[in-house]
């Protein structure tokens, strides 16, 4: 049971996850952002790596890519700054980004060095999952790296199945299938949409992203997921001042409530 499944088990409701991009604002702040966060009872993190064509991702994650790119930051120096990661953060981490990066490293090393550094699962949300399953799969379990899926709201339910018998820690899901940054406007179809696959009782736990980025949008994921993940708004805010790290207990404070 690795540490995404033990979080799991021992809490199931209104979790919160934090995304942010490895090397933004400041190349060397990865670590000390985690351990903060942490420190703050956020309960698991998701760290991306920066590529230079982020297809999913809206303005404020593409330009905070951008930047980090532009400081010099590597999949190689990435996982070089996480050499120490398990001696100041403990809660489970995972690494989100695309697939081009991961074979140009190579998908072998870059799972093994993954595993090495105390990562515990991935989010590639360019990665068919018919790939993942016929290519992917054995390298990823040989490490101990769960693969998150993401479902959205065009996700058919025969799909939403399949990916339910993949997955072995969470299922992410999008409150739509647009880039990420947008607020979560729950509108009927969206609220309807979250009941829907609440109702599949999937065997794996379900935490809703993009667009979350204030109490209320977070509470109302919550309500129909064991929790929430914050993405954009965090990426945002944390390049709004030089002393980022001094207001992030507050940034928490207002998304907990």
């Amino acid at each position: 049971m690795n540490r995404l499944n033990q979080l799991f088990a021992k809490k199931n409701k209104d979790l919160l996850s934090i995304y942010f991009t490895a090397g933004y604002p400041d190349l060397n702040c990865t670590v000390d952002i985690a351990e903060t966060l942490e420190r703050n009872g956020v309960d698991f993190l998701e760290i991306g790596f920066p590529y230079s064509d982020p297809v999913a991702d809206g303005p404020t994650i593409q330009e905070s890519s951008q930047k980090a790119l532009d400081s010099g930051m590597t999949l190689k120096l990435l996982f070089e700054q996480l050499k120490d990661l398990r001696k100041r953060v403990s809660i489970p981490i995972l690494l989100m980004g695309y697939v081009n990066p991961m074979v140009q490293y190579g998908v072998e090393r870059f799972c093994q060095t993954a595993a090495e550094v105390g990562v515990d699962g991935v989010i590639v949300p360019d990665l068919p999952m018919y790939e993942y399953e016929s290519m992917y799969k054995p390298v990823f379990e040989k490490y101990g790296l769960s693969n998150i899926f993401l479902v959205t709201p065009q996700t058919s339910a025969e799909r939403i199945r399949k990916i339910d018998s993949l997955s072995n820690s969470f299922i992410y899901l999008l409150s739509s299938s647009s880039i990420t940054g947008g607020s979560l406007n729950v509108s009927d179809s969206i609220e309807g949409y979250y009941q829907r696959v609440k109702a599949m009782e999937l065997k794996n736990p379900i935490v809703i992203g993009f667009g979350i980025n204030s109490n209320k949008t977070y509470s109302k994921a919550c309500e129909y997921a064991n929790g929430a993940i914050v993405g954009s708004a965090f990426v945002k805010y944390l390049g709004s001042r030089e002393d980022y790290m001094a207001g992030i207990p507050e940034f928490i404070q207002n998304i907990k409530g």
